[in-house]
């Protein structure tokens, strides 16, 4: 396992970088870019393409991050009540709050393209709506809490 460690946490670490940069670009690059379209079908449909994207990108790293923080958590032997395997079990919680999180974005984006393939501009807006406000902040926060915490665990 030694042989591979190094590769196991670039892949992990690789993996939070796509997931959380791409959350960021999203949030504060692109997401103000798009008020600029005055159209609001063409606005939309552009939201809908562009989350699409991503969330279509980040997913194979999310099984990424869980697998290589698996075989991490093996192989360092973070089990028990120590102060490290607290660390550890906190990280497994942000990522699982950030990845229910994430279905939940997924879900709110298909209705919302459903409703924006039904002509009802309006409620795909209102759908979508929560995903930009509160849900990416949320989860761009969680991941950096995260990254925290892995350097933390490197540290020791």
């Amino acid at each position: 396992m030694e042989n591979y460690l190094l590769y196991i946490i670039f892949f992990h670490v690789l993996g939070a970088i796509i997931w959380i940069g791409g959350m960021i670009a999203i949030r504060f690059a692109v997401h103000p870019a798009l008020q600029n379209i005055d159209d609001a079908s063409m606005k939309i449909a552009r939201t809908l393409e562009i989350t699409g994207r991503l969330f279509a990108l980040v997913f194979p790293f999310i099984i990424i991050i869980l697998a290589t923080g698996l075989m991490l958590s093996f192989s360092f032997g973070f089990s028990g009540h120590t102060k490290l395997s607290m660390i550890v079990h906190v990280k497994e919680a942000i990522w699982l709050v950030m990845t229910l999180n994430y279905a939940l974005m997924v879900y709110l984006r298909f209705k919302a393209q459903s409703a924006f393939l039904g002509a009802d501009i309006k409620r795909a807006k209102e759908i979508l709506s929560p995903v930009a406000k509160y849900m990416l902040p949320i989860n761009i926060f969680l991941g950096v809490m995260a990254l925290f915490f892995g350097l933390v665990l490197r540290g020791f």
